[in-house]
């Protein structure tokens, strides 16, 4: 889980998905832009991956790597893409002024962070933010080595 190469295992034969962080029964799982690939536009290419299990048993047996099993897999994923289509519109919204990475988290997450939540949250909000640009919605732009996103 929480990387670009996250591999989940199914069994046809006892309609098992080993789901990993894929898909969660209660969260979502962190989709970040990370060091390592700064210019990259995981969100779309998660959900794209959501996706890819809709070809799956809706009864599919879902063992995540945090909570419970559980069933319901295509409501999960339905679920998961209006999750984030509603974190999109949210940061778009404040878009509306110059905002940073930094400025999105309190947009996606309205509580209390520690270091490591935090850490995970600028990398989702870096991933919302490119999702948006990326897509033509938001332009960049760099001042003082801070890349600020605004509505295009």
């Amino acid at each position: 889980g929480h990387s670009p190469e996250h591999a989940s295992l199914y069994c046809d034969a006892d309609r098992v998905l080993i789901a990993g962080d894929m898909v969660l029964p209660r969260i979502s799982t962190n989709v970040s832009v990370f060091e390592i690939e700064p210019e990259a536009n995981p969100l779309p290419r998660y959900l794209h991956s959501l996706d890819r299990l809709l070809a799956l048993p809706a009864d599919t047996l879902v063992l995540p790597s945090h909570g419970l099993p559980f069933t319901g897999l295509h409501e999960r994923v339905a679920q998961q893409h209006a999750h984030h289509r509603a974190r999109l519109e949210e940061v778009q919204a404040a878009c509306a002024t110059p905002q940073n990475a930094a400025t999105i988290v309190p947009v996606l997450f309205r509580r209390v962070l520690d270091l490591h939540q935090t850490t995970f949250a600028l990398g989702e909000s870096l991933a919302h933010l490119h999702a948006l640009w990326q897509d033509g919605a938001l332009t960049r732009h760099e001042r003082d080595g801070v890349f600020w996103f605004q509505a295009a």
